[in-house]
């Protein structure tokens, strides 16, 4: 296949039989976000320089999703979701956008719930303070997005849960937005549980809005957002890995598909880069 690679204005043809990799970020008005998200493909390519690596925003910033799958033409590609759990971006947005481009492409499973997640997690928990050996009063509030896909919430819950189990306290999920408990209320939940340290762990992929807004409300320490952690770079090479495989993911939530082929909803239901983009 010819796989093309997006510098600047001008595509440049990679010849090769791997499938690319196409980062799929949501996009954000902060600045801060988009060259966390490039720093974090750099890491990607550093882990495996022959590969592919290109970027798609499903909104707010360049390169937007449809323009990188039209400068693949027909080439084949692994979507690997830069979100952190299942959600209509998942499940409709970006399948609906490969469908309508002409490459051949495969929607991988989002990152959360997963082990190195958690790991990255963790990792930014330490890192803000969090001790080795936690007290009896310690406890975390995981601070996520928020959506009303019960599926989504499931998936910040397990991931809750997971780490939960690594930390030895109670982490209870809370979103910034579409869901509940909010922040604050998670943080009242535990005060009247007896818990009088509390921490926000940091569940955004990047700087933004939403991260802002909930670090502002901790009332002890908040980690830095997952960003270009290195447990983060493996864990899209490991979803882009599954995707071409034909097992399924041993830690997907419970309903979740590994990955699936989007010829399959191309050939079900036909979606015109218009009606795609409309959403």
């Amino acid at each position: 296949m010819t796989a093309t690679t997006v510098t600047g204005n001008r595509d440049t043809a990679t010849s090769g039989g791997t499938p690319a990799l196409v980062v799929v970020a949501h996009g954000s008005r902060d600045p801060r976000a988009l060259s966390t998200v490039r720093a974090l493909l750099d890491r990607v390519r550093a882990l495996r320089p022959a590969l592919p690596v290109h970027l798609g925003h499903i909104e707010l910033n360049e390169p937007l999703l449809p323009g990188t799958l039209t400068a693949l033409g027909d080439g084949e590609a692994v979507l690997v979701p830069l979100l952190l759990g299942r959600g209509y971006h998942v499940k409709r947005d970006i399948p609906d956008m490969a469908a309508a481009s002409p490459a051949r492409t495969r929607v991988a499973a989002p990152l959360g719930p997963h082990p190195l997640l958690v790991d990255a997690l963790h990792a930014r928990l330490t890192e803000a303070g969090w001790p080795a050996r936690p007290a009896p009063d310690h406890a975390v509030v995981l601070a996520s997005a928020g959506s009303r896909d019960p599926e989504s919430r499931a998936d910040t819950s397990r991931t809750a849960a997971l780490l939960a189990a690594r930390l030895g306290v109670p982490v209870v999920p809370a979103y910034a937005s579409a869901a509940t408990p909010t922040v604050p209320e998670a943080i009242r939940t535990l005060t009247a549980r007896g818990h009088r340290r509390i921490a926000l762990a940091s569940c955004f992929t990047a700087p933004g809005r939403f991260a802002t807004q909930c670090a502002a409300a901790a009332p002890w320490i908040a980690s830095a957002t997952l960003g270009t952690h290195p447990s983060m770079a493996r864990l899209l090479l490991h979803r882009y890995d599954r995707a071409r495989g034909a097992g399924g993911e041993a830690n997907a939530p419970e309903g979740a598909r590994d990955c699936f082929d989007v010829r399959l909803r191309r050939e079900a239901r036909p979606v015109t880069p218009h009606a795609a983009l409309a959403r």
